[in-house]
């Protein structure tokens, strides 16, 4: 452990400053994605089970007992479907007050899918530029060595350009993954949006046409 701790303080150093902003990106980019994986693990429900048993539960017990039922979920979908039972014990069989109640609903709990995602699209599009910086850093560093001895010696160069080759591929790294992450996540939330829209639309059919 104190081998890779070493290691990776001789990386930073010899990288050069735009490293510590590099770590900075890098270290976001991770607590976002941890958020991100919280948040959907939390809000991943079988949809159609719990639809299956709402109309159960509305058919033998009312109304009432659907909405205790939903109240034990955390998940985003379930409380949309909770809203519409709601504004159906309130209204009735009112399609429009129905669809009005499930949308309301949706655009409140949907805003945990976009959550964290511009952070995630920041850091993997500002830890290339960084490293691209870093990398211009080195290479003025390594002319100006050569500026100053008068002549071209690889030893005068090297540190420069290993200054340069490390914040490149540092930032690359960092970027690498976060945008593949940003990409997984938003066609996450895409389909949960989908789910939740065909839960929704199926509730109001079964509560307008039955009238349980």
């Amino acid at each position: 452990m104190a081998g890779v701790t070493s290691t990776f303080v001789s990386f930073m150093k010899e990288g050069g400053v735009y490293m510590y902003p590099l770590l900075t990106a890098a270290l976001i980019g991770a607590a976002y994605i941890i958020e991100r994986f919280i948040s959907f693990l939390l809000a991943r429900v079988n949809a159609d089970r719990v639809l299956a048993e709402i109309k159960r539960l509305v058919k033998e017990k009312g109304v009432d007992a659907a909405i205790d039922h939903c109240k034990r979920y955390r998940a985003p979908l379930v409380k949309v479907l909770k809203a519409g039972l709601e504004a159906y014990k309130e209204k009735g069989a009112d399609k429009t007050a129905l669809e009005e109640a499930l949308s309301r609903a949706a655009t409140e709990e949907l805003v945990f899918v976009d959550r964290g995602l511009p952070v995630l699209a920041a850091v993997a599009s500002v830890a290339p530029v960084i490293g691209f910086l870093g990398t211009v850093s080195g290479m003025i560093h390594a002319f100006g060595a050569v500026a100053i001895a008068g002549e071209v010696e690889p030893t005068l160069v090297a540190s420069g350009i290993k200054e340069a080759l490390i914040t490149t591929a540092f930032g690359l790294s960092i970027a690498f993954p976060t945008l593949a992450f940003h990409v997984f996540f938003s066609s996450q939330g895409n389909n949960y949006a989908h789910k939740m829209e065909l839960t929704s639309l199926d509730l109001i059919k079964f509560l307008v046409e039955e009238q349980p």
